[in-house]
């Protein structure tokens, strides 16, 4: 996982977010709000969108008005087994690592991560199989009438 995590706060406006990820090479930006606890997630397609559709400068769109309160990540004592199941349930390419007890920002874990800690034939490991799996149920495209409504709170950490 990366522990060094580029974030955002609600306040943060969407030119200074992209901005972030654009220097600092981010998939997505966690946002965190009351002492590193992490409140959402904001992707550069959640950016793009609130500019298409709000027909504003995005230095006058504030991520609090476009972000994912929904935030599903784990904890540092997941399984790694456990994480590509849980980014293939949500349909997520990216877990934050959030403390168990306080749900602070420890780390972001990628697919990337997932994918080059896979290990041809070694038993116990992740498989390539693993990877396959995970990145088809997250590229899979539900029509928006049949895509899972969220039902689970902001922070939800995997059982470990």
């Amino acid at each position: 996982m990366t522990y060094d995590v580029q974030t955002c706060r609600p306040e943060t406006n969407l030119a200074d977010a992209a901005m972030r990820r654009w220097r600092n090479d981010c998939g997505v930006l966690p946002i965190i709000a009351d002492g590193q606890k992490v409140v959402g997630m904001i992707t550069d397609r959640d950016i793009c969108m609130a500019t298409a559709t709000k027909h504003r400068d995005p230095a006058n769109i504030r991520v609090k008005e476009v972000m994912s309160g929904k935030v599903y990540g784990c904890s540092c004592d997941t399984d790694i087994h456990e994480v590509p199941k849980i980014m293939q349930q949500r349909q997520v390419r990216r877990l934050p690592i959030m403390s168990a007890e306080d749900g602070r920002l420890q780390g972001i874990l990628s697919m990337n991560d997932v994918a080059l800690k896979a290990q041809a034939g070694k038993k116990g490991e992740l498989s390539a199989d693993d990877v396959e799996q995970t990145l088809r149920a997250i590229c899979a495209h539900l029509p928006r009438a049949q895509a899972k409504p969220v039902e689970q709170p902001v922070a939800q950490l995997a059982a470990a």
